[in-house]
């Protein structure tokens, strides 16, 4: 288990992680705070949480968790980021409203549900795309 955990993908998957879950705060603090406090319909602020949340996700795991590719520059870096992110929105939106609408259950616990549903996309498609490293 030890040896495992000690592999440079356990580690690059650990700090992913710890950056997700950063992320995670940012967009689901924003996403209560627009539904339940500017009262914003729940896909339009998941929708804008989750937009938030990418800013900040991109400029951690850029610092943190993947090395930059010598071949991207960062305009298109964070363009092939935000494209990637762009399909883990509509994924995390088909989710919310698939959840909240046909299954009838709260769009607080079905934004935890959707998040650990994009959380492996997200990860294994900027690791495909992004990662210079040879974690």
């Amino acid at each position: 288990m030890r040896n495992a955990l000690n592999k440079p993908t356990a580690k690059q998957f650990t700090k992913f992680a710890l950056v997700g879950f950063t992320s995670l705060a940012v967009d689901y603090l924003l996403l209560i705070a627009l539904v339940e406090l500017l009262h914003v319909d729940y896909l339009v602020g998941t929708t804008l949480a989750f937009i938030a949340s990418v800013v900040v996700n991109y400029f951690l795991s850029m610092r943190f968790v993947f090395e930059r590719r010598d071949d991207l520059s960062r305009k298109r870096e964070f363009t092939i980021f935000a494209l990637l992110s762009a399909i883990g929105l509509g994924l995390n939106d088909l989710f919310m409203f698939v959840g909240v609408a046909f299954l009838s259950v709260g769009y607080q616990a079905m934004k935890l549900i959707s998040t650990f549903m994009v959380t492996w996309y997200n990860y294994f498609s900027r690791r495909r795309f992004l990662d210079g490293g040879h974690a």
